[in-house]
């Protein structure tokens, strides 16, 4: 089920891959770029920090055929039809959430640390989102855009390895803290949410001090 649950994450990144490169007027073989890049990205880093061997889509016909079909069809797609304005965002919220708790699980799986669980939680879920934006030219990437990303991502680690300690099944506990990531991400995105910035807290300093 974890691995259904994991295609449909990386179906989702692909598909933002597609969507990022249709707006920065790529060709269709960017499209597929970027979509394997978005999609396999994190978890190749995850991988390669925990030193295990081979990298997990190297073997997996099913999840490189998921990023082919899904790239290729959201290309077609996109010759016939336009898709909301933030429809990359839902699609990506939707790869972020999966794709980070599948992250939690495979870190506990190793035996890490429960702080290393979190931090490889987060990586995963983010990393193919930095590189495709990087490849897209887009400068700062949305991670150092917006707030709520890597923190629903750390949100939803948290949950995972909370859950996974009080004796939860690995399905439920993926569901569960799928759904916060994604809760908090599309919340942060639909209501304008975001963490005081700088140039905000130093404002309403000088305004109490002109109080």
């Amino acid at each position: 089920m974890l691995h259904v649950l994991y295609l449909a994450g990386v179906a989702a990144f692909a598909a933002s891959g597609v969507l990022a490169a249709y707006r920065a007027n790529m060709d269709p073989f960017g499209g597929l770029v970027l979509a394997f890049a978005a999609s396999i990205s994190g978890g190749t880093l995850r991988d390669l920090v925990l030193d295990r061997q081979p990298l997990y889509w190297t073997h997996d016909w099913v999840l490189l055929t998921v990023i082919i079909c899904v790239g290729v069809g959201t290309m077609i797609y996109l010759r016939f039809w336009s898709l909301p304005r933030k429809s990359l965002l839902v699609v990506d919220a939707v790869g972020l959430s999966v794709v980070t708790v599948i992250g939690a699980r495979a870190a506990i799986d190793a035996g890490a640390t429960p702080l290393a669980v979190i931090i490889l939680a987060v990586l995963t879920g983010v990393a193919g989102e930095v590189i495709r934006d990087v490849l897209c030219g887009e400068f700062p990437p949305l991670l150092l855009r917006e707030d709520v990303y890597a923190i629903a991502a750390l949100a939803g680690g948290c949950c995972y390895l909370l859950l996974h300690h009080l004796g939860v099944g690995a399905t439920p506990a993926a569901a569960v803290s799928a759904g916060v990531v994604f809760a908090l991400r599309m919340g942060a995105v639909y209501l304008g949410l975001h963490l005081p910035r700088p140039q905000q807290l130093r404002s309403r300093g000088g305004q109490q001090d002109s109080d």
